[in-house]
């Protein structure tokens, strides 16, 4: 059975060959996704309500508490099966893969796990896992029902950002749409403003610095 399996064997210089022909439709993939990303953008947003009282660790925190103080934020909503009292092994391979979020709060932005499950379900599940990323309940509240989510049977990630105290939805997308997360630049990339960087096509007036100037260590933050 050894080698039946495995690919074609060639020169070094046929491999190099087809390796560049693939990067031709690699790259322009890339720039596909950076179109589709400054369409996102660019989408309207619609208004939402902000008396959502959500419960945590810390005790109850308001819709507003959730951005942590930052001007846009990310939600995964993380599916939970009542039944049974269990969380989702897909949301939970997804949750696995989030990236150390101390390089998303740098542009401005915040990402929690909200769930419509009892809070000690999640507590239990989030020390079984070792998690660090913030993770609320709805549990007692509409929040999921309002955004028209079942949370028991379907995983989706929304997009909000704050203008004071008012909290507007831009974006969401749910089944293969969140395998793009897992990396600070594509958490961002779901958000209005994006990476924030001046190679971006971005409306006028969009925050934006140059690549590269603002990435740091995970501990360097401000």
């Amino acid at each position: 059975m050894a080698g039946k399996a495995l690919p074609k064997v060639v020169s070094d210089k046929a491999f190099r060959k087809e390796v560049e022909k693939l990067r031709v439709k690699e790259k322009k993939n890339t720039r596909e996704r950076d179109k589709i990303s400054a369409l996102r953008r660019r989408l309207p947003m619609t208004e939402m309500r902000n008396d959502y009282i959500f419960e945590s660790p810390e005790g109850k925190k308001s819709f507003l508490d959730l951005f942590e103080g930052r001007k846009q934020l990310v939600v995964y909503h993380f599916m939970y099966h009542p039944k049974d009292d269990s969380f989702c092994s897909g949301c939970s391979f997804v949750a696995d893969h989030i990236p150390h979020l101390a390089h998303v709060h740098a542009r401005n932005t915040s990402f929690a796990f909200v769930s419509h499950a009892p809070l000690k379900s999640i507590k239990r599940h989030k020390k079984r896992m070792k998690w660090t990323t913030p993770w609320y309940s709805s549990w007692e509240n509409a929040f999921n029902e309002d955004l028209k989510i079942d949370g028991n049977r379907e995983h989706v990630l929304s997009v909000f950002v704050r203008d004071g105290k008012k909290i507007f939805r831009t974006y969401f997308t749910g089944g293969r749409g969140v395998e793009y997360m897992g990396t600070p630049w594509a958490i961002l990339d779901m958000t209005p403003f994006g990476r924030q960087e001046k190679w971006e096509d971005s409306p006028k007036g969009w925050p934006q610095t140059e690549m590269y100037t603002w990435w740091r260590f995970h501990d360097e933050y401000e």
